[in-house]
C-alpha cells in the first residue's frame, strides 16, 4: 500500500483511514505497528485494534487522520483529522493530539491545522468542521480562536473522561468563512 502525505515545513503528514488501518493490521507485525502507530508498547495499540477489530467506519461515517512525523527524527510525535466524517451532511470533527509533551507549545499543531483543514475543505469537500473543547482546555481554545471557529455553546456533561462526565465547548468552523479568511491554497 502506499500512503498519502501532506508536507508542512516541520513534518510530513501520513494520511490513514479505515483501509489503512486494515492492511497495516493484517500485513504489520508488532514491532511494525508499534513504529507505524509512534507508541513504545503493546498497550498503546489498544486503541487501534479496537478501531480495526470493531469497524471505525459505517456506510455514511468514516475517519480520516494524518499522523505528525517530524521530519528530523522521523518519528511518529502525534496526529490531527477527523475522527467523526459525516459524509451525507459533509462536515467532520477534528481531534488532534501530541504524544509528548516536548512537542507542545512549539506551534506545530497549528502548522499541521492547517494543512488538515484545507484538506477537508479541500479534496474532502468538508462544509462544516467542528470540535469539542474541553472549557479548561487553553492551548486547544486558542487553536480555535487562531483558525477563527465560532464558539457555539457548552455541552454539559458530554465528554466521558476517564469515568467522570465532563463538559464540552461547542466550535464550528464554516466553508465559506476559511474560504473568506483567504486561507485556502490553490
Amino acid at each position: 500500500m502506499e500512503f498519502e502525505y501532506l508536507e508542512t515545513e516541520r513534518m510530513h503528514l501520513r494520511r490513514f483511514d479505515g483501509e489503512t488501518l486494515k492492511f497495516v493490521f493484517e500485513h504489520y507485525t508488532q514491532p511494525e505497528l508499534r513504529d507505524y502507530f509512534g507508541v513504545q508498547s503493546n498497550d498503546g495499540l489498544t486503541k487501534p485494534r479496537r478501531w480495526y477489530e470493531g469497524g471505525i467506519e459505517t456506510y455514511n461515517k468514516k475517519m480520516l487522520f494524518f499522523h505528525l512525523i517530524d521530519k528530523t527524527s522521523k518519528k511518529v510525535i502525534g496526529w490531527c483529522g477527523y475522527h467523526t466524517w459525516y459524509i451525507d451532511h459533509r462536515r467532520a470533527e477534528i481531534g488532534y493530539g501530541l504524544f509528548q509533551d516536548n512537542w507542545k507549545r512549539k506551534g506545530l499543531m497549528t502548522e499541521a491545522m492547517e494543512a488538515v483543514i484545507d484538506y477537508g475543505f479541500g479534496p474532502m469537500n468538508l462544509n462544516r468542521v467542528e470540535a469539542f473543547v474541553s472549557p479548561d482546555n487553553a492551548p486547544s481554545i486558542a487553536l480555535m480562536k487562531r483558525f477563527q471557529f465560532q464558539n457555539e455553546g457548552l455541552f454539559r456533561q458530554h465528554f466521558n473522561s476517564t469515568g467522570a462526565l465532563e463538559d464540552s465547548s461547542a466550535f464550528g468552523l464554516l466553508r465559506e468563512d476559511y474560504l473568506a479568511q483567504n486561507r485556502m491554497k490553490g
